[in-house]
This record gives structure tokens, sequence and C-alpha cells, in this order.
């Protein structure tokens, strides 16, 4: 699962300050950087007309059987389940981020931020869609491989840079990217 993740701006972090900028631009006012939690305003990138753009997105589809939202999908059931399975096929997504929070389960609980190793960027598979004229955004997850298994079963889906095109171009890419190993990422205590 993944609840929470991290949008800093930091200026040795241009891809990401540049996709906020123009989110920021777009809509004429804030959307959620620091600490992201669900239900915020945070930049989404989408393709449009074949050019991978930044948008705002809410995160959370409206859950119909609750008061709440759904804030991740499953990547092992995405294409079956109705809520998800046109927005895979048509209405893909990236999630930039500067890492994800995960807390341990057992014992003193402890927050750990994760990010992959040597860059300071972090792209997440999101499915988007439009709910009342308001776009919205889940991130995918995915069993967790031997670097976050040990803190949660659940991790996000995360695209390494040559997975970014396959996950945007085509709904057999983004099937293919689905079904791919993890990267190993790294961890850090976060307070």
């Amino acid at each position: 699962m993944c609840g929470r993740y991290v949008l800093f701006s930091d200026t040795e972090m241009a891809d990401i300050r540049d996709i906020i900028d123009e989110v920021q631009r777009k809509i004429n006012g804030e959307i959620k950087t620091g600490e992201v939690f669900p239900t915020d305003r945070a930049p989404v990138l989408i393709q449009k007309n074949g050019i991978i753009t930044p948008e705002a997105a809410k995160w959370g589809f409206p859950n119909a059987h609750t008061k709440g939202v759904l804030i991740n999908a499953r990547a092992e059931t995405a294409a079956e389940k109705p809520m998800f399975r046109r927005s895979l096929e048509w209405k893909r997504c990236m999630i930039p981020s500067t890492g994800f929070f995960e807390w341990t389960h057992t014992g003193k609980k402890e927050k750990y931020l994760f990010n992959l190793p040597g860059t300071q960027s972090l792209y997440m598979a999101g499915l988007y869609n439009e709910f009342d004229g308001e776009r919205r955004f889940v991130i995918l997850t995915t069993e967790a491989n031997r670097s976050i298994s040990e803190i949660h079963s659940r991790m996000p889906v995360v695209l390494t840079e040559s997975d970014r095109p396959y996950w945007m171009e085509s709904y057999e890419g983004a099937l293919h990217v689905l079904q791919a190993e993890q990267p190993i990422l790294v961890r850090r205590f976060a307070s």
C-alpha cells in the first residue's frame, strides 16, 4: 500500500521542480508539496495528444461503498476491476515524487522513506479519471520486493526511466510494466 508520499522542489531536483511550477501556473494556485496525503491535490503526468504533460489531480477515487476514497489499485487485478479497467486502458498517469513512506507494523511504529538509489526522484504508476468534473488519481501497488517486504507486503509500482515510455504509450506496454520485477529501493529512517 502507499498511503503517503513526498514531493519536494529543491533546486537540485530540476525535473520535479519544473513539474510543480508548470502545474501551479496552469491552475493559478497551490498544489500540495512536502508530505502528500490522500485527497490532496498534487501533480500527475498524463498524456494528451501524444505529449506527456503535468496536470493537477486529487488523490483518491470516490469509494462507492463508503464515504472514503480508494487511494491504491492492485496491479494484479486492475485490468479486471470495473473501477480501474478503463483507466488502465486509456488513462494511465505517472505520479512524480521524491519518495514514498511506509511504517513498520510490529513493535514500535517507525516511518521510513523509500527511493531509488542514486536519484532524488521517484515516479509511480497511476491511473486517473474524472469524477463530477474533477480529475482524480490512484497509485498502483504490487507485491513488495525484498527491499520493502520486511516493512510492508505491498509497494507502489515504481517506474524506472526506461519503464516510463512503455507505461504511457500503450496498453500492452503498461501490462508489461505491471508484470515486471520492481527495482530495489533504498530506505532511510524518517522522523
